[in-house]
């Protein structure tokens, strides 16, 4: 039997360009030929940017939604609809890449960085989408 092979996940934006170049630097991702800024003079009218990994593997592509409604969570008056885990080696690094995301605009909704079982923190996304980072 054979299975479909998810190519990448595709999030929601009302400004593509800005999400797409968050979790570039916050993952160490870059855009797929074609999909990078224009130069100058020409406009970003960019409403579908794929971002790459390493080995130039899709993984997450942004596109544009000018009428998003950022989650709400932990309340589900706009609940989630999106939500992804992002590992990282111990709580030291769990530290630092939450400074990271804040960095690069990212803010704190949920701190449970302390629990011995699961260490995390729930984080949003510049356009309000939750993500973990978590131990693991």
């Amino acid at each position: 039997m054979t299975y479909p092979v998810l190519s990448c996940t595709a999030i929601d934006a009302r400004d593509p360009r800005a999400l797409a170049d968050f979790y570039s630097a916050l993952l160490g991702l870059h855009c797929r030929p074609g999909d990078d800024m224009p130069p100058p003079p020409a406009p970003d009218d960019t409403d579908w940017i794929v971002l790459l990994d390493a080995a130039e593997r899709r993984i997450l592509a942004v596109q544009d939604k000018p009428d998003l409604r950022p989650s709400t969570w932990p309340s589900e008056e706009i609940p989630m609809q999106l939500h992804m885990d992002f590992r990282v080696p111990d709580e030291q690094e769990l530290d630092v890449q939450r400074e990271r995301a804040e960095d690069l605009g990212a803010r704190l909704l949920m701190d449970r960085s302390r629990d011995p079982e699961e260490p995390l923190y729930v984080m949003a996304d510049p356009e309000g989408h939750p993500f973990c980072l978590l131990v693991g």
